[in-house]
Formats: C-alpha cells, sequence, structure tokens
C-alpha cells in the first residue's frame, strides 16, 4: 500500500477528499492520509508522495526540510513554481511562445493582450492604446491566490469605469465574445480531461453603446443577447480539437513544471480556430468532473510507480 499525504484547507478536504475516492484510491493500493498541521511535518510520515495546497511561509518551511531529508518522496508541487500561477500576468507567460505541433488542425492558442495598473485612480488611456486594447475590458486583480478578493472581477466599458475600482493593482484584459461557453482542461500529470461549461454571455455592439462604467461578473448574465451562455449553447458549444487539448496539456505541464492545474480556454466567436488561454489554476476542484475518482488515482499510480517521471 502507498501512502499518499495530503495537506490541504478544511474546504479543500470537504469538497475533493470524498469517500468514493478514498475507498476507489484504497482499491488501488493508494492509502490516502491528512496530514495533520498541528504537528510538524518531520514528524509525520513515511509518504511515498505529499499533495498540498497551502501557502504560508511556516508550510513552505516544512515542505523544504521534509524533503531535504526525505529525498525520495516526491512533492507534488515546488511552492516556487505555484507562486508563479499567484500572479496573473506570471501565469500565462508560459503560454506566450508556446509552439504547438499539432498537425490538421486550423488552430492557435494565444493569450488576451492585457496590462497591469497598478493605480485605477490614476489610469492613463494611452496604456490601453499602447497595448492594443479597447473597451470593454475585464478587470481582475492581479494576485489570485485563491482568496474572496481575488475572483471579484468587473467588466468594465470605459475609463470612469477603471477609475471606480479600487482593485490595487489589477489587470485589465482583452474581453473577447465567445459563445458564453469556456472549456476548462484538467491536468494531472499525464492525465488530462477537458469539459466545457457556461461562461459569459456575448455582448453586443448595440448593448455596448448603451452601457457606461464597470458591471460585476455576478451582473454581466442580464447583458447578454438571448440565451448568450445557458444551457444550450453550452451542449451545442463544439469541443477544441483532441489533438490541441492533449498537447495544450502536456506543453503546459512541461513550461510549468506543474503536475496538477487546469487551463481556461475560451474560442473566439468571430475567428473559431483562435483558442485563447485566460486562466490557470493550481490544483483546481477535480471533483467537479465525472469520475473524478479514477482520474486521480490514475495519476498517483503514475506517481508512485515511477515517481521520477512526474
Amino acid at each position: 500500500m502507498s501512502r499518499v499525504g495530503y495537506a490541504l484547507e478544511p474546504k479543500k478536504v470537504d469538497t475533493f477528499i470524498q469517500p468514493s475516492f478514498l475507498h476507489y484510491a484504497k482499491q488501488h493500493s493508494i492509502d490516502l492520509i491528512q496530514i495533520d498541521l498541528t504537528i510538524p511535518l518531520s514528524q509525520q510520515g513515511p509518504f511515498h508522495c505529499i499533495l498540498h495546497k497551502l501557502h504560508t511561509q511556516s508550510w513552505k518551511n516544512q515542505l523544504q526540510e521534509f524533503s531535504t531529508k526525505h529525498p525520495n518522496t516526491v512533492i507534488i508541487d515546488p511552492p516556487e513554481l505555484i507562486d508563479r500561477l499567484h500572479n496573473r500576468i506570471t501565469m500565462l507567460e508560459s503560454v506566450t511562445q508556446l509552439q504547438l505541433s499539432i498537425q490538421n488542425e486550423n488552430a492557435t492558442v494565444e493569450i488576451p493582450n492585457q496590462v497591469v495598473v497598478e493605480e485605477p485612480i490614476s489610469f492613463d488611456l494611452g496604456s490601453i492604446e499602447e497595448h492594443s486594447l479597447r473597451f470593454p475590458l475585464i478587470a481582475k486583480p492581479l494576485e489570485a491566490n485563491g482568496t474572496v478578493d481575488s475572483h471579484n472581477l468587473f467588466l468594465v466599458f470605459d475609463r470612469d469605469g477603471v477609475k471606480s475600482l479600487d482593485n490595487n493593482p489589477m489587470v485589465l484584459q482583452e474581453f473577447v465574445n465567445h459563445g458564453g461557453v469556456i472549456f476548462k482542461i484538467y491536468v494531472a500529470g499525464k492525465q488530462f480531461k477537458c469539459v466545457k461549461r457556461k461562461s459569459l454571455n456575448d455582448i453586443s455592439q448595440e448593448k455596448l453603446k448603451t452601457i457606461k462604467g464597470s458591471v460585476p461578473f455576478s451582473q454581466i448574465s442580464n447583458l447578454g443577447e438571448g440565451d448568450g451562455g445557458g444551457s444550450s449553447a453550452v451542449d451545442k458549444a463544439e469541443m477544441p480539437p483532441q489533438s490541441l487539448v492533449s498537447e495544450l496539456a502536456r506543453v503546459l505541464r512541461e513550461r510549468l513544471g506543474l503536475n496538477l492545474f487546469n487551463v481556461d480556454v475560451i474560442r473566439d466567436g468571430k475567428n473559431p480556430g483562435r483558442y485563447l488561454v485566460i486562466d490557470i489554476n493550481y490544483f483546481p476542484g477535480y471533483a467537479k468532473l465525472p469520475s473524478y475518482e479514477e482520474f486521480f488515482t490514475n495519476f498517483l499510480m503514475d506517481v508512485v510507480q515511477q515517481p521520477k517521471s512526474v
């Protein structure tokens, strides 16, 4: 039986460590063991590998000490590499120079144009023009650390809308109509799966003429055209080519040096061959995937059977 330790916030434990997952993993000789955060990590174990999603310096220090004393324990994943995904600029840097060897697919993978705004109150329209941006824009906090504030997103329609925000600093990102559908590629080592979900509705040029300021994402559904991102739009949406999904998962895993993440991808409504990576999240909600127990257990089996290949 291979011992896999996990150190997660209580909310993550509740959603991810389901009885069905524990049972399935144990059937495949994987014993999932919760790490006691009230006891030094050095006093626990042994573990074949450690899964974690904690960001405190104390935890990072403990993990480093444990790794030094137990070099054969696989750490999923190195904290310094995870930290790159906590900044919305550095998270997408790995996408900007992708060379995808996709055969027989007329497709490109890019990131939206974006710019960092340090102080919204002194925002200058010139910075938008320099980065080939135009309204509407998506405003996101620069930090993407999983807190409630990091999900405080707005659709901004003009300069006054930017100045009204108090996200300091923030990223202004190109908004692209994408049929109200987002594709989420879940990666766990060599395992990957793409699913489609409801997203922001398209916004017509006519509608844009009547909207001013900024609107929080929670209210944007009222701005869309028709069904927009409703369930029928998701049902009808064609999935990205499997070759694109597999290659994007593989290349990003190599460039990021990470095993556990998902990639949010949209398809440009005006150019179906243009795909945009808009977000990368570390250790996402795998339990939302159908049969996630098998998906994640297969990953853990790869880790414990061939630790150096992960």
